[in-house]
């Protein structure tokens, strides 16, 4: 595997790729804990309010940031200026973490690397890629085996609060994900390794989707009863469907897996229960998507995943209820009675075979599964 730079996991810098909601409180969190920050935008004038002010006018508003970190763009960061940065931060949309690091290729180096965090939470539309897939399309499998990636329960509004906070941090190198670890660790943000990014991507994704249904349930009516049944059956399809795709199933139990579903599913300022809550009010979606005011990665998440249920052959009935609302034009009400209507099955039911798809990506890799 490529080596990345030592550095002082107390004193590093840091270039976080986006100012959103969760870019920023990472921003913030690290710029707090005595690091060196840089936050990149494509927005001019989030860029000069931010370091005029050091508040965010389209994120968090409400928060003062720390002094340490410094706003960049719109262009992009300067080839000088990544690769003086011992850790590069991807805090974009799924959509486009291929355009970013096709853009910033060229500036990495494998004997000298920056350390490369992931903590975004989705599927690629067109291609059906995961994030792990895309960092070896663009940057080369040797650099995807040393990527990390951050996912779990971490709402961006607690996180700026110093609540109490997990998460997971995984990489297919151990060495990686424990440098990331050290990188964010802190008594109100602990870290927990692991070695599955496939498994705790795959998680990470599909709990949006499944967040849309149970604010659809809530949208419709349904209490508590109903949220408890759609994040334990949410829970067995995405374990379902993950280790058809060659995931570990121990991966749905972690922070990254049931805990993210859990918090995703069971509040209302999520913004993806939000879509769901709306839609079961009968509000149209490209009506919801326009004043929604931030990006909902499950809307898009149900059309990548639809795709990969399909081609596993696994039955999610509750994910593709909610595809078939957001892009059949189905409704909510009636798509729900049919889910209930369903006849009683066993309710654990894992797959015994496949996992092509993951072995697919390791071979991509110079791995075996």
């Amino acid at each position: 595997m490529p080596s990345t730079r030592t550095f002082d996991s107390d004193k590093s810098k840091v270039l976080v790729f986006g100012a959103g909601n969760f870019g920023s409180c990472l921003a913030d969190h690290l710029g707090d804990s005595s690091h060196t920050v840089y936050m990149w935008s494509r927005s001019e004038n989030l860029v000069k309010e931010f370091n005029r002010s050091h508040r965010n006018p389209e994120a968090l508003q409400d928060h003062e940031f720390a002094q340490s970190i410094t706003a960049v763009g719109p262009e992009f960061p300067s080839s000088e200026l990544i690769q003086d940065m011992d850790v590069l931060l991807f805090a974009i949309p799924t959509e486009g973490v291929r355009e970013t690091l096709t853009a910033l290729k060229s500036t990495l180096v494998e004997g000298d690397l920056p350390l490369l965090i992931f903590v975004n939470k989705g599927i690629e539309i067109k291609t059906r890629a995961l994030t792990l897939e895309i960092i070896a399309d663009t940057c080369g499998p040797e650099i995807a085996k040393v990527a990390t990636f951050i996912s779990g329960p971490s709402f961006a509004k607690e996180i700026v609060k110093r609540q109490p906070t997990s998460v997971s941090v995984v990489s297919l190198s151990p060495a990686h994900a424990e440098q990331a670890s050290q990188l964010f660790h802190q008594p109100w943000f602990r870290c927990y390794t692991g070695d599955d990014p496939i498994g705790v991507e795959l998680a990470g994704a599909l709990k949006n989707v499944y967040a849309i249904a149970a604010g659809m349930a809530a949208g419709l009516g349904f209490e508590n009863n109903t949220r408890a049944m759609l994040i334990t059956r949410g829970l067995a399809e995405m374990t379902r469907i993950g280790t058809a795709y060659g995931a570990s199933p121990l991966t749905f139990l972690t922070l990254a897996g049931v805990g993210d579903l859990f918090l995703t599913c069971s509040s209302s300022t999520s913004r993806n229960f939000t879509v769901g809550y709306r839609l079961g009010q009968g509000e149209e979606l490209d009506y919801i998507i326009k004043t929604l005011g931030s990006v909902a990665e499950g809307v898009t998440t149900a059309k990548g995943l639809k795709a990969i249920v399909d081609e596993l052959g696994v039955a999610a009935p509750i994910a593709s209820g909610v595809y078939d609302v957001l892009y059949e034009g189905r409704a909510v009400a009636e798509r729900a009675n049919e889910l209930l209507s369903l006849p009683p099955i066993r309710e654990l039911d894992l797959s015994v075979e496949g996992g092509k798809p993951a072995k697919r990506l390791l071979a991509k890799l110079g791995l075996e599964a």
